[in-house]
């Protein structure tokens, strides 16, 4: 066996050195790499170069202390399973009760960056109280050339969940002006909603919502958690009955199966609004949802492609990965 050198141990030491001196300084001290240089009175681009071979020989490894690791994981496990450009995942609260709060905070966040951004200037906005909720933790901004369009019919029952109220609200955080959806969310048949689809004040709102940069809307189940089921079923019209149907949830009025597919009932007949084809011509259709009994609903419309970004918690994310990895 041949043996190596004193010189050519010296020479690999010095070496390894040198590349624990440019990563210490770099990634420890938090030096620029022009610093580190200065420093070390070698050239710049000895010490980035020092840095990817530090790198590439795994003398550095980062080691992330903090609750917010393994959101980052969910995310990139959620782009790359969904195809998604953003995920945004907040950690799970102790108590389910708080999570549309959790949620709605992260949603509230994202929503400030993204209002902020010059090239949104038409903004669409639904209803539900994960919307609600984000708007407490928006943080306001001058956006006077910004229009916030509700991308959905109101309920009849006055509610400050209604898409009324929230995007007034948002709008006013940004000083931004403001413009409603005026339709019910339901007409009372098929023939009734092509009737109001064609009048005119109502087919120019929906050009509008058609033409938004981004939009965020929510997602629900068909539970007595809905605020869709407790407020805004049409006449005859039960859960049980959606269920038996093969309903797991509703996407801005349109009731779908765990495949995110509308299913076969009058109710998806009745829906004043957007199309699932339209949904899939808007640039960034942003949903917010989080909770167990939200998880089925989420699977199915993730897997439409009709999302582009999602924020939720993440007990949820690692929920609907399961499903997805499982096949259901």
């Amino acid at each position: 066996m041949s043996r190596v050198s004193k010189s050519a141990t010296a020479t690999v030491d010095a070496e390894e050195r040198f590349l624990a001196q440019v990563a210490w300084a770099y990634h420890v001290e938090g030096l620029t790499q022009s610093e580190v240089a200065s420093k070390l009175k070698v050239t710049r681009l000895r010490v980035n170069k020092s840095i990817a071979e530090a790198w590439r020989r795994g003398m550095v490894r980062i080691s992330f202390n903090t609750r917010y690791a393994s959101c980052a994981d969910a995310e990139a496990a959620l782009r790359e399973r969904f195809g998604l450009r953003r995920a945004y995942v907040a950690p799970s609260p102790e108590s389910p009760d708080r999570v549309q709060t959790m949620v709605g905070s992260a949603l509230g966040q994202f929503l400030s960056e993204r209002l902020a951004d010059p090239e949104v200037r038409l903004f669409g906005m639904g209803w539900g109280n994960t919307l609600n909720l984000a708007t407490r933790f928006v943080i306001p901004s001058k956006r006077p050339d910004q229009e916030v369009v509700s991308v959905m019919g109101g309920l009849s029952r006055g509610s400050d969940l209604n898409s009324f109220e929230i995007t007034r609200r948002l709008a006013d955080l940004f000083g931004a002006s403001h413009s409603y959806f005026t339709a019910p969310l339901y007409a009372g048949n098929a023939e009734s909603r092509a009737t109001i689809m064609e009048l005119a004040v109502f087919r120019d709102h929906l050009e509008k919502v058609r033409s938004v940069e981004a939009m965020a809307v929510a997602a629900g189940d068909l539970s007595d958690q809905s605020i869709l089921v407790r407020d805004g079923l049409p006449p005859g019209v039960t859960e049980e009955e959606l269920r038996r149907r093969g309903g797991v949830g509703d996407f801005l009025g349109n009731v779908i199966d765990e495949d995110g597919e509308r299913i076969d009932h009058p109710i998806n007949e009745q829906v004043v609004g957007l199309s699932f084809e339209d949904l899939r011509r808007i640039d960034d259709v942003i949903l917010a949802a989080g909770g167990a009994h939200k998880i089925p609903v989420l699977a199915g419309l993730l897997s439409t492609g009709m999302v582009n970004t999602l924020v939720t918690d993440e007990d949820t994310a690692r929920a609907v990965l399961a499903r997805a990895a499982a096949g259901g």
